[in-house]
Order: structure tokens, then C-alpha cells, then sequence
């Protein structure tokens, strides 16, 4: 199968059966999702959904959460992967957004990197969900999925290659929410360990998986 065959058909697959996708963080604002991706870098959504009510009531804005130290944001934020790193984010992220851009959250991936514990995916994630751009954001379940569906060859090795890769291929208005399809499907059905591919609408056109059913010679 050619590979602009093969993305019609997943593409066609997940209007179908996933027509609403959207991400599982728990947010109001623009300033709330950028603190909720943070927390969730190596870490699940439920978890940082447990402590963000708490965070958000106290630190409603850029402004008051500028004016926390980290180790105050550490007491909110204790429960998730890497707090000490995350606080320091936090708080640098809330002081350069009062600072440099009017405690507005920015839509451009040049702008939204140089925030503190921003990188390239968080910006996608924020380009896509909040300013419904063409980004994807390439995480370990974006990754998974679209080498063993075959999406992307081997050759693509890091997040970086499988972004640049699955962007030649989806059409624009789709990217949003087909980062979202590859997450979902990733987290609930393609999981990392015991993928649960008899009950996968896609396993006939997985690579990996009909490389599995293969007889062997």
C-alpha cells in the first residue's frame, strides 16, 4: 500500500470511530493548559488533573504565580515526576510571560520555547489545542503508534524526524486533532506493553501487526 493510501484510510478511520478528540488535561485558559503540559512532561494526565485544581484557585494568573517562589509552587505540585525542576519552571515561566509578553500566553514555537520548561513539543501542544495550528506534538505515544502503524519508517528515529515525517503526509486542517487520535489511541489501545491489537480497528493496516500474522517459512 502506498503511504498517502495508507494515512487516507487511518485518517478516514479516526473521523469515523474518534470524531471528537480532545486533549485529557483539565483546563479554563491558555496560561492553565501551558501549566498543566508542563506538569505532565514524564508524567500521566490524571495525576497532574489531581493537583491543578488546587494550583489554578491559588494562582489564578501569570501575575500572582510570578510572584511565588519555587519552593512555594513545589508544595502545590509535590505529587508529580521531577517537582523541583517543574516549581522552577513554573515560576520562570509565569515572570517571563509578565515580563516579555504582557502575561499573555504566545502562539509562535519561537516565543513559546523560550519560556522555561517549554520545549518543542509543549509549544506544538499549545499551537495546537489553544491556536488550532498545524503542529504535532511528537510524545512517546505519538512515537509508538505511528512507527508500528508504519506511518513513519525506522529511519525516523527521533521525535523531531517523526514530526517532520507525519506533517509531509497529514493534511493541515487534520494535524490538531490527529495528535490527538495517535495519543488516545496510543494510551488506551496501542499501549506500550500487551497492545491490545484484537481489538484494534486499525490492525489491518498496521504494519507491525501483519508482520505478526505473517506465517513463518
Amino acid at each position: 500500500m502506498r503511504k498517502k493510501e495508507l494515512y487516507e484510510q487511518v485518517i478516514a478511520w479516526f473521523q469515523r470511530e474518534m470524531p471528537v478528540a480532545e486533549t485529557e488535561l483539565h483546563y479554563e485558559n491558555p496560561f492553565q493548559l501551558l501549566v498543566a503540559v508542563i506538569l505532565s512532561a514524564q508524567c500521566t494526565d490524571k495525576r497532574v488533573n489531581l493537583i491543578t485544581p488546587a494550583l489554578f484557585r491559588d494562582f489564578p494568573t501569570p501575575e500572582v504565580m510570578a510572584e511565588a517562589s519555587p519552593d512555594v509552587i513545589y508544595s502545590y505540585i509535590r505529587s508529580v515526576s521531577y517537582p523541583n525542576n517543574k516549581a522552577k519552571h513554573l515560576a520562570g515561566m509565569a515572570r517571563m510571560l509578565v515580563k516579555d509578553f504582557g502575561g499573555e500566553v504566545p502562539e509562535t514555537l519561537e516565543e513559546l520555547v523560550r519560556l522555561p520548561g517549554v520545549g518543542r513539543k509543549t509549544a506544538n501542544v499549545i499551537q495546537s489545542v489553544v491556536f488550532n495550528k498545524a503542529a504535532m506534538a511528537v510524545d512517546t505515544h505519538v512515537f509508538r503508534v505511528s512507527h508500528r502503524m508504519g506511518l513513519v519508517p525506522a529511519s525516523c528515529t527521533t521525535p523531531l524526524a517523526t514530526e517532520k515525517y507525519l506533517m509531509k503526509y497529514l493534511p493541515a486542517e487534520v494535524v490538531p486533532t490527529a495528535h490527538h487520535w495517535l495519543i488516545l489511541h496510543g494510551r488506551y489501545v496501542c499501549t506500550a506493553r500487551a497492545p491490545k491489537c484484537d481489538e484494534c480497528g486499525l490492525s489491518g493496516l498496521c504494519k507491525e501487526r501483519i508482520s505478526q500474522l505473517k506465517p513463518s517459512r
